[in-house]
């Protein structure tokens, strides 16, 4: 198996790493608190686990879970993701993170913003559009008539390929959108971000692909 790095330990990347361990991934945790403080999480996670700084854990994984508030996106270690697949599960939230007025007039999108930043990563979005207590709960292995699935979106073909590879070993489904300039459609205010999953205050809903497929469908902007 892979060892993946995560650069941002939060609800949605410790929630990811969880999965990662327990389909038998390697990972390395980081935040910009530093890696003492995630002696809890490794704690948790197991042998699998070791907390790093940020730029060690883009070293490290041989693929990269981004998951920081998207307006920190220019502090990510361009060196050390060069050429690598980064799967970012950033969204563009203008009351914590500033305006940006590319975005609040839709002439680009918050993942090509990052992509532009990364240079040669190769940037997939993916884990943004769910609760992350419905991520938790809601993998299922393959075959499971209640899988669930997940939107992805990016401009390289061999990195949605190991995206794709990698939810189905987590428990889900991907649906692929097109490029990052689709990737709108599964942001928040729309018909995918969180609602086929369920209400937050339940254990959430599965959503297999066509409901997901739907639901992408039915974005406007």
């Amino acid at each position: 198996m892979a060892t993946v790095g995560f650069i941002g330990s939060g609800n949605i990347g410790a929630t990811v790493a969880r999965l990662a361990v327990a389909a038998g991934y390697d990972v390395v945790v980081s935040n910009s608190r530093g890696p003492e403080t995630l002696a809890d999480l490794v704690k948790s996670l197991g042998h699998r686990a070791r907390a790093v700084t940020a730029t060690e854990a883009a070293e490290a994984g041989e693929f990269v879970v981004v998951s920081v508030p998207f307006k920190a996106y220019r502090e990510l270690p361009v060196v050390q993701l060069a050429d690598k697949v980064v799967l970012d599960t950033n969204n563009y939230y203008p009351q914590r993170d500033g305006r940006f007025s590319e975005l609040d007039e839709g002439t680009t999108t918050s993942a090509e913003l990052e992509q532009r930043h990364l240079g040669t990563a190769r940037l997939v979005k993916v884990f943004n559009n769910i609760y992350y207590r419905h991520l938790a709960s809601l993998a299922r292995p393959v075959g499971a008539a209640d899988r669930t699935a997940l939107p992805i979106a990016s401009d390289d073909a061999n990195a949605m390929k190991t995206a794709t590879a990698f939810l189905d070993a987590i428990g889900y489904d991907a649906v692929e959108v097109g490029p990052l300039s689709e990737s709108w459609r599964f942001e928040p205010d729309t018909p995918v971000y969180g609602t086929p999953y369920g209400s937050y205050d339940t254990a959430g809903t599965p959503a297999g692909i066509a409901d997901v497929q739907a639901a992408v469908a039915a974005a406007t902007r």
